[in-house]
């Protein structure tokens, strides 16, 4: 029994949600007399989402005040996955003053995934998310930056919903997506841009209804720097939501008076979009010499042969330096080529479709889907309907999938979502089983959260255990930046070694880092390194064994 559960701890999370919804769902379902009514708390939480802005303030604050509050417990997290180390070089990098580092004379030893070495040394990555990590290094750690811009995405969708939907169940809606994805999710407790893609397309989504209602410059300006938002995290999702939004505009355009948003509305929207696009450009060519060449570009052209998207045929074989990226580029490759078989397009598009739903989704939050068909007929509701379909079609297109592409249009799945709580608890008013349905919605995402605090606490595994990250590195890192001397850390991989399980990653400024990170390429060609490097103390790192060993070199 100990070895099943042990296969079976970090997924038991889904289990156990699973079956709390079934149980609820049986009840609800089973009741046949009618309900007492008890809705003291129901009337106190809409008179609460009437106050709107108290109501944004109040999400954004419950987020930041839960994950404070749970530090001891659940800790800081550390980086884990490639993206996550890339994301951080950008935030040191900014945090340093600087928009790119310039190339290392030795850079060939510090090659690692997601970071382009040349032209400059940076990250491949849009500076969105490297802007947010250095604003929470300059405060004290990149965690803060993660920390303040995922509950300003809360609050910022809780505005959204308003614009949308009655202001109680943009209330209720924007409390669902912080129990579910605000606090406990990798967007929070993690450094990937998916905050701030979710903010980006909030501030777009949110703005649409409002500039129709009202036609004012400020709405204007918010999806303005809603799109720069997203053209600077996720540019492709960004893209898809911005046409959506600008077809849309432009049906409304033709039947309302064109000087009056010509002035209020388009000239406003350009103005913004302009200088956004004048400071990337003007980003992109400090780092990679041409103001429309992504350092996303560099690093695909230098690193990768599959494309982007599974319509592109893939690119010349680029000149492999290190075993490991060679290896991880013929992984991508080969995901590549089977997704563009009949067989592997249909298994990509049901694994999409299945990491999206247990994100965003899972079990009790596909209760209030039994409304969905009359959740579509609603007038209002075939925007965001046919936005998200559109959105969900382009992401099948790209060759990975994660639940963080489909960010920019989280606010969209959450209008969707609570509109069918709305029809969902009008449903057999007779025995009140709909809006049993609805409440039980809520108190699982309640329990769900209340039961992983609880599982950590008391030290009982039902998923992947706290805190996050590669923790054997970070403590080396930290063991070793509290010693006197400085250290040149030289990593050497085992014949099967995880190509995900990276260690070579090092900040903006190489040189007088404490610890340096170089990969093995040989006695001979490692000389120059301990040449270039004679003040510190040289190691042998073997990463791959248990516990990873330090051998003087």
């Amino acid at each position: 029994m100990a070895g099943i559960y042990t296969r079976l701890a970090p997924g038991l999370l889904q289990v156990i949600e699973l079956v709390l919804t079934v149980a609820v769902v049986v009840l609800a379902l089973a009741r046949r007399n009618r309900a007492r009514r008890d809705i003291s708390f129901e009337r106190f939480f809409f008179k609460i989402g009437h106050r709107k802005t108290l109501s944004i303030v109040l999400v954004g604050l419950f987020v930041l005040g839960s994950r404070i509050v749970l530090i001891p417990l659940l800790g800081v997290p550390h980086p884990r996955w490639h993206d996550e180390f890339s994301y951080l070089l950008a935030g040191d990098t900014f945090a340093h003053g600087r928009l790119t580092n310039p190339a290392h004379p030795l850079w060939v030893h510090f090659e690692s995934f997601h970071v382009i070495q040349q032209p400059t040394y940076t990250s491949k990555y849009p500076p969105a998310q490297g802007l947010v990590l250095a604003f929470g290094q300059l405060l004290g750690h990149p965690w803060i930056g993660q920390l303040l811009i995922t509950a300003l995405m809360c609050s910022a969708l809780c505005w959204a919903l308003q614009g949308w939907l009655p202001p109680a169940w943009a209330l209720l809606g924007s409390v669902l997506a912080a129990l579910r994805v605000g606090i406990l999710s990798y967007w929070m407790n993690g450094y990937w841009a998916a905050s701030v893609v979710a903010l980006g397309g909030a501030m777009v989504i949110g703005a649409l209804p409002r500039i129709k209602r009202y036609r004012r410059v400020r709405d204007a300006i918010w999806m303005a720097l809603g799109l720069a938002v997203l053209a600077n995290s996720r540019p492709y999702e960004g893209l898809l939501l911005g046409i959506i939004v600008a077809v849309d505009l432009i049906r409304w355009f033709s039947h309302g008076p064109f000087v009056m948003v010509l002035r209020r509305v388009i000239l406003p929207l350009m103005l913004v979009l302009l200088v956004a696009a004048i400071a990337t450009g003007y980003y992109y060519r400090r780092v990679t010499g041409s103001p429309f060449r992504m350092a996303y570009q560099v690093y695909s052209a230098t690193y990768s042969r599959a494309p982007l998207f599974l319509w592109q045929v893939p690119g010349p074989e680029p000149v492999f330096r290190h075993v490991v990226i060679r290896e991880f580029a013929e992984r991508e490759l080969r995901e590549y080529q089977e997704s563009r078989t009949v067989p592997g397009f249909l298994r990509h598009t049901a694994t999409t479709i299945w990491v999206l739903w247990s994100f965003y989704l899972g079990p009790m939050f596909t209760i209030p889907l039994i409304a969905l068909p009359r959740a579509l007929r609603d007038r209002r509701m075939r925007f965001p309907s046919a936005a998200g379909a559109v959105l969900l079609l382009g992401i099948v297109a790209e060759t990975w999938t994660s639940p963080h592409y489909a960010a920019a249009g989280a606010p969209l799945f959450y209008i969707v979502l609570i509109q069918c709580m709305r029809h969902l608890r009008v449903w057999r008013r007779d025995t009140q089983t709909g809006a049993l349905l609805v409440r039980a919605v809520v108190m699982l995402a309640l329990v769900m959260l209340v039961l992983r605090v609880a599982a950590v606490a008391a030290h009982v595994q039902i998923e992947p255990a706290w805190p996050r990250g590669n923790l054997e590195r970070a403590s080396l890192k930290h063991r070793l930046e509290k010693s006197s001397a400085r250290h040149l850390l030289i990593v050497v991989y085992g014949p099967k070694h995880d190509l995900n399980d990276e260690w070579v990653y090092n900040g903006a400024d190489i040189d007088s880092a404490p610890v340096v990170w170089a990969r093995d390429v040989g006695n001979e060609k490692n000389q120059e390194l301990l040449e270039y490097f004679p003040d510190r103390k040289v190691w042998r790192l073997f990463a791959d064994e248990s516990p990873p060993r330090l051998e003087e070199y």
